[in-house]
């Protein structure tokens, strides 16, 4: 009796070690992307640039922190590197606000703006849990013309961060002068068509974005499903 429990212990001790090797890794409770100016996996999600699984989970494109891709490194994402695919361009002016939707907040080191290989824009939120709806205004400096930017959020408390490219022209050539509207770059709403939080539409000149599940509310109507963007062209 005794010489089988001591071998019970013995293959209990050799096997622990194994088990917690081969745990996977923490990933983040959190999921968010880029809606505006519209990102790649937001005109995926808008059925704007037809694309694959991405469509159906613009908030998940996670991967280790430090990386320059916009799949984040999920090969099953991978569409979102392929700089030929027509993805819409945003106009925008020397500098622009880019709004993110989270559909699950996390704690938040930083948020960062990179073209190229240069970081052009860090926002430090030390930890703090952000808002459901985060916004940035960012300044271009010297870049001009159209560029894609890689916007990454830096969750706090593990190693990941969630990726989004937005492709922009960045004034002049098509781009927009002072007072005139962006480009209206989102699809145009459906009566017919279901909305999540985070969709966003065009409608009687203006984007929208839902705040929740919606389906044949229209948009501007007051029933405050949907968020006024601004006018578009």
């Amino acid at each position: 009796m005794h010489t089988k429990r001591r071998l019970a212990a013995v293959v209990g001790a050799a096997v622990a070690p194994v088990l917690a090797v081969s745990l996977p890794a923490p990933s983040a409770s959190a999921h968010g992307w880029v809606t505006s100016p519209s990102s790649r996996q937001d005109q995926c999600a808008q059925g704007v640039v037809s694309c694959g699984q991405i469509k159906y989970e613009p908030q998940s494109v996670e991967g280790p922190k430090g990386l320059t891709s916009c799949s984040g490194g999920n090969g099953q994402f991978a569409e979102l590197n392929d700089d030929s695919k027509g993805w819409r361009v945003s106009p925008v002016a020397g500098s622009t606000t880019f709004s993110w939707h989270l559909t699950a907040r996390h704690r938040t080191s930083t948020w960062q703006y990179f073209i190229g290989g240069t970081k052009i824009a860090e926002f430090n939120d030390g930890g703090a849990q952000p808002p459901a709806d985060v916004y940035h205004n960012v300044n271009f400096g010297n870049f001009t013309g159209k560029q894609k930017v890689l916007a990454v959020w830096n969750v706090y408390d593990t190693g990941n961060a969630f990726y989004s490219c937005i492709d922009v022209n960045i004034g002049g050539d098509g781009g927009p002068g002072p007072g005139e509207p962006d480009e209206c770059t989102a699809a145009p709403w459906d009566a017919g068509s279901v909305y999540t939080g985070g969709n966003t539409v065009t409608h009687d000149g203006h984007t929208w974005r839902a705040k929740w599940w919606t389906r044949g509310e229209t948009p501007g109507a007051g029933t405050g499903v949907w968020e006024d963007l601004g006018p578009c062209a």
